[in-house]
C-alpha cells in the first residue's frame, strides 16, 4: 500500500553512473545507486527514489525549463528541513544538498525515505477508507496543520525563512504578477478574483510557520493507524507569515463532494470521500485546536483557490513552451478556469462550502 516509484519519464532521467561519483565524494559510507525510479505524482519538482548500498532515498530536484525560483530552490528546502529537524519530528530527515548546477546540470537534495501510505487520486488497493478511518484522518489532517502554525518562531529556528511583515499584500500582489507573466488565455474569473483581492485582503494577522502546500499527497501516513502521520512532505515554499493565508491553501485544495464529479484533477485530493469534513468544518475543527478565532474566512478560501489556478497555469504555460513531455499537463487550462469560478462563487455565495 506505500507510495510506488515507477520508471522513470522519458526526457526525465538521471544519470546514475555521474550521480554515483558524485555522492561518493560528499556522502560518507556511500558506494553506489542500485537502482533508481520516480515517484509519478506531483506536479511541481521531480521525485526519484534512489535505491543505494545504504537505504532508499528520495532525490528532489527542479524539472526543466522551471523559471520559477522561489517554488524550485532545493537549497532553501534543504535548510528548512534541516532546522525543522529538532523542533518538528514528522520530516524525512535530509542526507545532502548540491546547488552547484555544474556538477550534474541541476540542483538537488537528498533525504531519507519515510515508508507508509500517500493518499493520491486513487486509493491504494486494500486499504480501507470507510467513512469512520476518513473522519479520523480528516480530523488528524487539521490537528497537524494547527500544531504547524502553533510553533514559536521566536523561538526556534525556523523564524528567519522568511519576512511576515506585510506577508497578505506580498501575496496577493505576488500571485497576481505571477500569473500575469504565465498567462496563456484570457479567463474572466481570473481577472475578477484578483480585483476582488486586492480590494479585500485583510490586514496581516500574527506569524506563524507556513508550508503554503499542506493537503493529502503531501502526508506520509502510518500503515498500520492511517490516521497517524508520519512525515509531511514538499517543504519547498515553506515561509512565515499570516498563517491564515495557509490554511486558505488547504482549503482550496480540500475538495468536496461535488466539486470531485466536476474536476478531475480536484478530485484527485480524497477529501471527497464519504467521512472528510467539509471545508467549513475544517475551519470550525482548526478554530477548536487552536483557540484561535479566524474571523471570516472567505478571503483566505479564495486567495488559496487564485493561488492554486495560478500554480496550474504556470505548469500548462510550461508544458505549451516544450518543456515539459508529460501528458497530464496538456489539459491543465482547463482546471485554471475551474479554480477561478470556483473562488468567483465564493464570493457571489459569500461562503467556501457548497460551492456547487
Amino acid at each position: 500500500m506505500q507510495d510506488q516509484a515507477v520508471e522513470v519519464r522519458n526526457g526525465e532521467e538521471l544519470d546514475k553512473e555521474r550521480l554515483s561519483h558524485y555522492l561518493q565524494q560528499h556522502v560518507p559510507d556511500f558506494t553506489h545507486i542500485e537502482n533508481i525510479k520516480q515517484f509519478p505524482g506531483g506536479f511541481s519538482n521531480l521525485t526519484y527514489l534512489l535505491e543505494t548500498n545504504i537505504g532508499e532515498w528520495v532525490l528532489r530536484r527542479p524539472p526543466k525549463g522551471a523559471k520559477i525560483k522561489s517554488a524550485h530552490d532545493m537549497g532553501r528546502e534543504y535548510r528548512v528541513l534541516e532546522r525543522l529537524q529538532p523542533i518538528y519530528g514528522r520530516i524525512p530527515a535530509p542526507i545532502h544538498l548540491c546547488e552547484n548546477e555544474e556538477e550534474l546540470g541541476y540542483t538537488f537534495y537528498t533525504m531519507e525515505r519515510v515508508k507508509g501510505i500517500i493518499l493520491r487520486n486513487k486509493p491504494p488497493k486494500g486499504l480501507d477508507l470507510s467513512a469512520e478511518r476518513m473522519r479520523a484522518i480528516s480530523e488528524a489532517t487539521v490537528d497537524n496543520l494547527a500544531l504547524l502554525h502553533q510553533i514559536d518562531i521566536n523561538t526556534t529556528s525556523v523564524g528567519d525563512i522568511g519576512k511576515p511583515e506585510g506577508y497578505v499584500a506580498r501575496q496577493v500582489a505576488g500571485w497576481i504578477k505571477r500569473y500575469r507573466n504565465a498567462q496563456t488565455d484570457d479567463i474572466k474569473s481570473m481577472d475578477e478574483v484578483a480585483q476582488w483581492m486586492e480590494a479585500n485582503q485583510p490586514a496581516d494577522g500574527a506569524p506563524g510557520l507556513i508550508h503554503n502546500d499542506y493537503k493529502y499527497d503531501n502526508l506520509v501516513l502510518d500503515h498500520n493507524e492511517p490516521a497517524r502521520i508520519l512525515a509531511v512532505l514538499d517543504w519547498e515554499m515553506a515561509t512565515v507569515g499570516d498563517t491564515r493565508m495557509d490554511l486558505g491553501t488547504t482549503l482550496a485544495y480540500w475538495t468536496e463532494a461535488s466539486e470531485a464529479k466536476v474536476m478531475q484533477l480536484a478530485a484527485g485530493n480524497l477529501t471527497w470521500l464519504p467521512g472528510n469534513l467539509n471545508r467549513a468544518q475544517v475551519v470550525e475543527r482548526y478554530q477548536q485546536t487552536t483557540g484561535q478565532d479566524l474571523g471570516p474566512v472567505l478571503f483566505y478560501y479564495v486567495y488559496g483557490a487564485f493561488k492554486i489556478a495560478v500554480i496550474v497555469q504556470q505548469i500548462y504555460r510550461r508544458w505549451k513552451q516544450g518543456h515539459s513531455k508529460d501528458p497530464r499537463f496538456s489539459q491543465l487550462i482547463h482546471a485554471v478556469h475551474y479554480f477561478g469560478n470556483l473562488a468567483s462563487l465564493a464570493i457571489n455565495k459569500n461562503r467556501i462550502s457548497d460551492l456547487l
